[in-house]
Order: structure tokens, then C-alpha cells, then sequence
């Protein structure tokens, strides 16, 4: 989808989670054109926006998964020929049975604090484990 004369694009990649089947993310973000290149310079590195929506599209198969807190990646793709990365984290939220979907900027140098987030909770659903389910956390009192 054309966003500008310039033919600046926004791009909306639909990601599957290779390890919890039934849920589909959609991740949208900026693709700079040929003609903005030139006229900003920078050639070589797209910006660090983007946009996460994560729904459940059927029952929920979840394989093996990693349940501690920094979660695991399930998408990577370049925006610069060197520095940044776009990525797609998941995060099993125990104390609230639900899947974090974490979108956000990995940048080498000074960091990024451009993200989104999108979360399913699996409370009610119809969610298989394949390897078993994790023992709920218990809240702090």
C-alpha cells in the first residue's frame, strides 16, 4: 500500500508462530522507496516502526515452547545492511496464562525503544500442549 508519491510502501507480513499453531500474527512496517533513498540519503536502513496484532485463529496447539521470562524470538528480518533488526518475540505469561507477542527495533548502537505488543490469552481456549503444560505461577500476595 502506497503511502506517499514517493512510493514509500507500508508492508503487512502475516507470521506464523512455528511452535504454537492456531495463532497468527499480522506485523506491519515502513518500506522506504528507491526516491526517498535518494532524497534523504541513508541508504541502506528502513525505520524501526512497526505494528503487531496477534489473534487466535482456531484451536491452540502449543509445542515447545520457552516458558522463562525473556521469551524466544519467532521472527527476524533487516532493516539496515548491518545495524537494526525488526523482531518478533513471544512470552509465555504464567501468573496470567497468556502469550506475549512482542514486536520491537534491535539496533547496535544506541538502542530502541520503538515496539508493539499484542496479547492472547489463553484462559477459556481451547489450548493443547504437546509436551505438557507448565505449572501455573502463583501471585504475590
Amino acid at each position: 500500500m502506497g503511502v506517499d508519491w514517493t512510493g514509500n510502501d507500508v508492508v503487512v507480513d502475516a507470521i506464523a508462530d512455528p511452535e504454537v499453531a492456531g495463532v497468527v500474527c499480522h506485523l506491519a512496517y515502513f518500506s522506504r522507496s528507491f526516491i526517498d533513498r535518494l532524497q534523504q540519503g541513508n541508504w541502506f536502513e528502513d525505520p524501526s516502526y512497526s505494528a503487531l496484532d496477534c489473534t487466535a485463529a482456531g484451536p491452540i496447539t502449543i509445542g515447545d515452547i520457552e516458558t522463562r521470562s525473556g521469551g524466544e524470538e519467532i521472527f527476524r528480518e533487516g532493516r539496515s545492511l548491518i545495524w537494526k533488526s525488526l523482531r518478533v518475540t513471544r512470552i509465555y505469561d504464567s501468573r496470567n496464562q497468556s502469550l506475549i507477542y512482542l514486536a520491537h527495533a534491535r539496533e547496535v548502537q544506541q538502542g530502541s525503544g520503538k515496539m508493539s505488543l499484542s496479547v492472547i490469552p489463553l484462559e477459556g481456549m481451547n489450548v493443547t500442549w504437546t509436551e505438557g503444560a507448565p505449572e501455573p505461577a502463583v501471585a504475590a500476595e
